[in-house]
């Protein structure tokens, strides 16, 4: 029997995170044929896990927003929103780590319009005295006006603008820092005034719940690697782990032509589908690895500035991981100011330690953002600091060691999101036919976050496929990959930055179309859209 050959278009994504396997679906959502090549042996980029004895051990920590629709939507798509926890409203407990005490910024239950339901929240919020939180507000306010794309304000660090507008380091610390350094991997005086507008604005001004918190229930894999690998192919896309793409070459009829190995070094055999001499064909590329990757693997007509990539460098986070023979700390997480620690999470559940472990044990998982003081420090001296300052902070961990302390570290979690950081970062377009760029760092105006991330893999996949003809203007796919009714999961194509308009939308023009219910969602996550803290 002849094995039928498909003629569809075929678009190659090179990069299976989160930007990778989001603009792989919406191409395959869009009847397109799709090819996504990861070099390591798992879809999921920056946002994973891996196994340690019979724990489940992530990557990092990531909590989103309300208003990350786009990466909620994925989520939505992948069919594993049950997987995950979001708020019914913000509730951050916060431990003040000089005098030992406990406060909230929480958002009041009584039903206010944005921006004022962000008063009760800071009025209730001990970590400050009563007059530093009203000129708290008034600089929120004062934030939410700051146009972030002005290069005026993104060359401007968020420290300066802060002390200049009557924040002392006391406001910095316990409340801009608790918020910015998680979703900026920056200390105030090293960040972006625009991107910390940004992250005020759309987080806590826009929306009354846009700032509600969401997290995972289970390990990051789980999340997004193994769901995202089912859903591809269900939608009929060939994934292909272990395969590095050595280069990328213009080829005949405004193609492109992919060198493939097998392997993550790319020294291994060719993978299973490149022709003889190791090569893939496609109509259209998504690349979405990280910069140094991207600036090598550009071709040399791209109008994408290379040394901007090389000028976005990198920022670094450090997780210590913690096990201790009883419960330290109540609830999910918990933020502390005036520490070396800056949030805690308990994994306890999630990594499996609650049935693999002793009874009563906990998992603790410490997220160190910024953590350029910390990345290269030894191990032992990171644990040893770690521990005792867990010690002096909960009586609990007084009383009982830990069974287990160890580090991951994260040098390259993010680009470095400074002052002047917007004028590095290229938007989709390459200038070549076909051919567009995904990840975190692209301009997507957001800070690096999992909603930026998904947010430019859809970007990526519409620069592409219109330059193939295929306007996707939205469509609802069931788990199996075929069009489905309202209640289907869906990924959005265009992602609003608005309140709340959820619609459909459909759409016919003279090319090829794919229509179908757009769900805009509400504005509301970190990005916030999912921050790494």
């Amino acid at each position: 029997m002849s094995v039928r050959e498909d003629h569809r278009r075929h678009l190659v994504v090179v990069g299976g995170g989160l930007a990778g396997m989001a603009a792989a679906l919406l191409a395959a959502d869009s009847g397109v044929r799709v090819t996504l090549l990861e070099a390591r042996p798992r879809l999921g980029g920056q946002t994973t896990s891996f196994r340690r004895g019979e724990l489940w051990i992530d990557t990092g920590q990531h909590v989103f927003m309300r208003c990350c629709t786009a990466y909620r939507g994925l989520l939505a798509r992948l069919g594993v929103e049950h997987l995950t926890t979001l708020q019914p409203r913000l509730d951050v407990p916060v431990l003040l780590g000089d005098s030992l005490t406990r406060t909230r910024l929480r958002r009041t239950s009584v039903r206010l319009p944005a921006p004022l339901h962000l008063a009760p929240a800071l009025l209730g919020y001990r970590a400050l005295p009563l007059a530093e939180r009203l000129r708290a507000g008034l600089a929120a306010f004062q934030l939410g006006r700051l146009d972030q794309r002005s290069a005026a304000v993104d060359g401007r660090s968020f420290g300066s603008w802060l002390a200049a507008h009557g924040q002392g380091p006391a406001a910095t610390s316990a409340l801009w820092e608790l918020l910015t350094v998680a979703t900026l991997n920056a200390p105030a005086d090293e960040a972006s005034l625009g991107l910390a507008a940004k992250v005020v604005r759309t987080g806590l001004l826009e929306g009354a719940d846009a700032g509600d918190l969401g997290w995972a229930e289970v390990p990051l894999s789980r999340l997004h690697g193994d769901a995202a690998a089912s859903a591809l192919a269900a939608a009929g896309a060939d994934v292909r782990l272990g395969a590095k793409v050595r280069s990328i070459t213009a080829a005949a009829g405004g193609t492109w032509r992919l060198a493939v190995t097998a392997g993550g070094t790319g020294r291994g055999e060719a993978v299973a589908g490149t022709d003889e001499s190791g090569e893939l064909r496609a109509d259209a590329v998504v690349l979405a690895v990280q910069p140094p990757a991207a600036a090598a693997l550009l071709p040399a007509d791209a109008t994408t500035d290379r040394a901007a990539l090389g000028e976005l460098g990198d920022s670094p986070i450090i997780n210590v991981h913690m096990i201790y023979p009883r419960q330290v700390i109540e609830g999910p997480f918990l933020a502390v100011v005036d520490s070396p620690i800056q949030w805690i999470f308990d994994r306890t559940i999630s990594s499996g330690l609650a049935a693999s472990g002793p009874p009563g044990a906990q998992y603790l998982a410490l997220s160190q953002s910024a953590a350029g003081p910390w990345i290269d420090r030894p191990a032992n001296e990171l644990r040893a600091m770690f521990v005792e300052e867990m010690a002096r902070l909960f009586p609990a961990a007084r009383a009982a060691e830990p069974i287990e302390v160890f580090v991951t570290r994260e040098r390259t979690a993010t680009f470095r999101q400074a002052p002047g950081s917007l004028a590095l970062r290229p938007g989709a377009s390459t200038g070549l036919p076909h051919f567009a760029l995904a990840g975190t760092w692209t301009d997507t105006g957001w800070p690096a976050t999992m909603e930026s991330a998904v947010r430019s893999g859809l970007a990526a996949a519409r620069e592409s496929l219109a330059g193939m003809g295929v306007v996707v203007t939205g469509l609802a796919r069931s788990a199996g990959g075929h069009p489905a009714s309202g209640a289907a999961r869906l990924l959005p194509s265009e992602v609003s930055d608005l309140p709340d308009p959820r619609g459909e939308n459909a759409a016919a023009t003279g090319s090829t179309v794919a229509a179908g219910p757009v769900p805009t969602g509400q504005q509301g996550h970190s990005s916030i859209g999912g921050f790494p803290v």
